[in-house]
């Protein structure tokens, strides 16, 4: 077994970060300062795939958005740590809140401010285009880009290590 496959089989939380990683990174406004955001579908089937499968997922950004408020509700999320401009203290809390230790965790991050957290867990992930810096210091990047199957690609790994993703797959067939 691969060490991240290995990690991959302990994980109980799965933390997203937003901008770069549920979407593409672009930020697109309105005349009127409306934020715009564009999430993946696949991304998220596979985070209620992870969540039927009784893992955890949280999100921590930098950024408050009443999109992002609402597609994780829609997803079933509970744990939404918005304009957090100390993600470490978000996470600090989190990990207290669910009663996990940090090998329990993963994390998918695509810029620096990902890289306290991503230093402190379990299995620490970088999306393809990631900043270089934040892909030379985790255990694994994705083949996928943010905002384009990433997310997908995590959880199928995630759940692949665990042995469920053959039965999640399966339910789908008649």
């Amino acid at each position: 077994m691969s060490t991240s496959t290995e990690s991959a089989s302990r994980i109980r939380l799965l933390i997203l970060d937003v901008d770069g990683v549920l979407t593409d990174g672009g930020l697109q406004f309105d005349n009127r300062g409306e934020e715009y955001k564009t999430f993946n579908s696949l991304d998220g089937h596979g985070i209620r795939m992870l969540l039927d499968s009784a893992i955890e997922v949280a999100i921590i950004t930098g950024r408050q958005s009443e999109i992002v408020g609402h597609r994780m509700n829609d997803l079933g999320v509970q744990h939404i740590y918005q304009g957090c401009r100390d993600k470490l203290a978000a996470y600090e809390n989190l990990l207290q809140v669910i009663d996990l230790e940090p090998a329990q965790v993963a994390y998918v991050g695509d810029d620096l401010p990902d890289l306290p957290i991503m230093q402190r867990v379990g299995f620490a992930i970088a999306v393809n285009n990631a900043h270089t810096f934040v892909k030379q210091n985790c255990d694994w990047v994705t083949t996928l880009s943010g905002g384009r199957g990433a997310v997908r690609e995590v959880t199928d790994f995630i759940l692949q290590a665990q042995s469920l993703l053959d039965a999640r797959q399966q339910q789908y067939l008649k």
